[in-house]
């Protein structure tokens, strides 16, 4: 998978663009030079990152993408329930701010920001690949939990509580896929303490986000996809 491969999508516009950019720019600057500019106690740093950080920072931005794109997908349907426009407003943020840090480690190291093997870093070493995929489905994909391309083009013709339901079903999917890939890379001994602490993060959001999307989609009478 190359550059070409990843989409592009237009910036937000007004106030939401500029807190992604914002977030962005922080995050990048705390994290990407602090933690692998010197630890605590001023020692020389890492001079390069290992596989599980260079393929989570890859994959899990990749995954990240497609969450941005469903939530500003939603955000676009006519008719969607406040509530449900806030928490798509939230991870768009979230998540847009987190990509603008593992890419920019991933700059900062002169790595590609796509990987030609994804996922290969959680089938090696300290973490396990992920299963439960059967040809024809939405697993059967470079990555776990992502949605299809028929699944992505049918949420951009809902609207009201047809699109609040399938964006719930959708994105607990992803973040139950999530989760599986930030605690595969928060437990493998061959992490940095910069992905770890990104991906402890991560585990953390994403769990509180997936407990309010599974309540939200209970009270719609509905329940989650299958794996």
């Amino acid at each position: 998978m190359t550059d070409s491969h990843r989409p592009a999508w237009l910036p937000l516009a007004g106030l939401a663009s500029l807190a992604v950019l914002l977030l962005a720019i922080g995050i990048v600057v705390g994290s990407v030079w602090r933690p692998f500019a010197s630890d605590d106690a001023g020692a020389t740093s890492p001079k390069s990152l290992s596989v599980t950080d260079i393929g989570f920072a890859q994959d899990m931005s990749m995954h990240h993408d497609q969450a941005i794109l469903m939530a500003r997908t939603v955000l676009a349907a006519p008719d969607v329930d406040p509530a449900i426009r806030g928490l798509a407003d939230q991870i768009l943020v979230a998540q847009s701010a987190e990509n603008g840090t593992m890419r920019g480690w991933l700059q900062l190291f002169g790595i590609p920001q796509t990987s030609e093997t994804p996922m290969a870093w959680m089938s090696q070493g300290g973490a396990h690949a992920h299963d439960g995929a059967t040809p024809g489905s939405p697993r059967d994909a470079p990555m776990p939990g992502l949605a299809s391309a028929d699944e992505m083009g049918r949420l951009s013709t809902l609207r009201g509580d047809e699109a609040e339901t399938l964006f719930l079903q959708l994105m607990i999917r992803h973040h139950r896929a999530g989760i599986e890939m930030a605690r595969a890379a928060y437990n493998d001994p061959r992490s940095g303490q910069a992905t770890k602490q990104l991906a402890l993060s991560m585990i953390g959001d994403q769990g509180n986000e997936l407990g309010q999307m599974t309540m939200a989609l209970r009270e719609r009478g509905k329940e989650p996809l299958p794996k």
